[in-house]
Order: C-alpha cells, then sequence, then structure tokens
C-alpha cells in the first residue's frame, strides 16, 4: 500500500470524509480557552493514544511546528507520557519523529529528578497504603519528569488528562491531573474545552469524563 501523508491523503482517500475531518479539526482549534501549544500536545497525545495511526502522527508533528511549537516540546511532551502511555509505545513513536526529519535532542544531559510535592506527593502516599513497590516505582517516575524544562506543569497536567480520556481512567488519575492542571492556572472552562477537543477523538469518551469531572450545571456558550 502506498504510504500518503497530509491532508491530500485523507482527500484522496474519502473526499466526502475529509471535510467531515477538517470541520472536526476546525472546532478544535476554534476553542478559546487552550493555548495554540495545548492544542497541539491534545493532537499528539491522543496520537500516541491510538500508536497505530501512522498518518495522523505525520499532520500533527508537522501542525506543532507550523504553530511554533519547538521540536524539544514534542521531544520532552514524548518523554512525559512515557509511563502514561507505556514505555514501547514511545520507542516507535520516537522512531517516527527521526523519520519525520525532526532535529535530533538538544536535551542530552543527566536526569535531576525532583520529589514530587503537592498532589503528586499525596499520590505517591495513598499508593504507598496499597502497594510499596509500585508507589516506589510511581515516585521514581513522577520525580523524572514533572518539574522538567520544555513544558510547564499546566501542559504537563493537560497531556495526561487527554491519556485519561483516551484509557478512560476516570478515578484517581483523572482526578489528579486535573488539580494538577488547576493548581497551574487552568479552570473549568479550561477542562470544559480540553473535553470538547477531545471529543473529537471519540465522543463516548468525552461525555464519560465530562461526568466524571462534574462539569455539568449551566455552561456558558
Amino acid at each position: 500500500m502506498t504510504q500518503l501523508a497530509g491532508a491530500d491523503a485523507i482527500v484522496a482517500l474519502d473526499p466526502l470524509f475529509a471535510r467531515l475531518a477538517v470541520d472536526a479539526g476546525h472546532h478544535l482549534w476554534g476553542l478559546t480557552h487552550l493555548t495554540v501549544r495545548e492544542k497541539a500536545f491534545v493532537c499528539l497525545t491522543a496520537d500516541l493514544c491510538h500508536p497505530h495511526l501512522d498518518t495522523p502522527l505525520a499532520m500533527h508533528v508537522e501542525m506543532a511546528l507550523t504553530h511554533g511549537v519547538e521540536p524539544e516540546a514534542i521531544r520532552e511532551l514524548y518523554r512525559h507520557l512515557a509511563p502514561y502511555v507505556g514505555y514501547p509505545i514511545l520507542v516507535s513513536a520516537f522512531q517516527r519523529l527521526s523519520e519525520l526529519g525532526l532535529p535530533p535532542a538538544r536535551n542530552t544531559g543527566p536526569l535531576a529528578p525532583a520529589p514530587p510535592d503537592g498532589a503528586l506527593a499525596r499520590t505517591v502516599a495513598d499508593l504507598e497504603r496499597l502497594d510499596r513497590g509500585l508507589a516506589v516505582f510511581t515516585e521514581d517516575q513522577m520525580a523524572q519528569r514533572w518539574a522538567r524544562p520544555h513544558m510547564s506543569v499546566r501542559e504537563r497536567a493537560i497531556a495526561c488528562l487527554v491519556v485519561d480520556v483516551f484509557y478512560q481512567t476516570l478515578g484517581e488519575s483523572l482526578r489528579l491531573h486535573a488539580e494538577l492542571a488547576r493548581g497551574a492556572g487552568a479552570t473549568d472552562e479550561t477542562l470544559r474545552d480540553l473535553l470538547r477537543g477531545v471529543a473529537e477523538f471519540g465522543l463516548p469518551r468525552a461525555w464519560a469524563a465530562a461526568r466524571a469531572l462534574g462539569l455539568g450545571g449551566d455552561v456558558p456558550q
């Protein structure tokens, strides 16, 4: 099968579907309570949750770069999400970045872990009561990524919320990442826009997450 990439590839496959897809994409980019970088990270994270879909990844990497997202920020997103979507998935994703011509990593120095605090530390303490070994691994993974450069805590939390929606981890994980996002400046409207954007990738999952986050009531239009 010939490999296709970009919007022209979708038109070649099915012109009517291409128009539907463009409309859905415009919906995400028209949301007002997410930054341009956050919208790009939503798309790139969605690709990792559907790692068998190659064409969208190429499109979204190009789109992120076009909107000013630095190559190192894309790499940092991938590093951050490794324990959330799975390290093996990220090996393939980094290989694809290389194939797409993304510049080599600039940040190649040693890791500088920062002990989790606040909500992250409370999560580790809760896990201690369930399984100490799992808590130790979780603490180590959190220490290696939440304080790193190239992405803000809010951006990292939003990316993790996308994973929660895709994987329907709508309990402790969703609440933790929503708390972290809010602590870094996100509002209920930010979270509503996030779910509205993720709806492009699966309506039923977005509905369930909206209910789990308690985002009901009168919603401004």
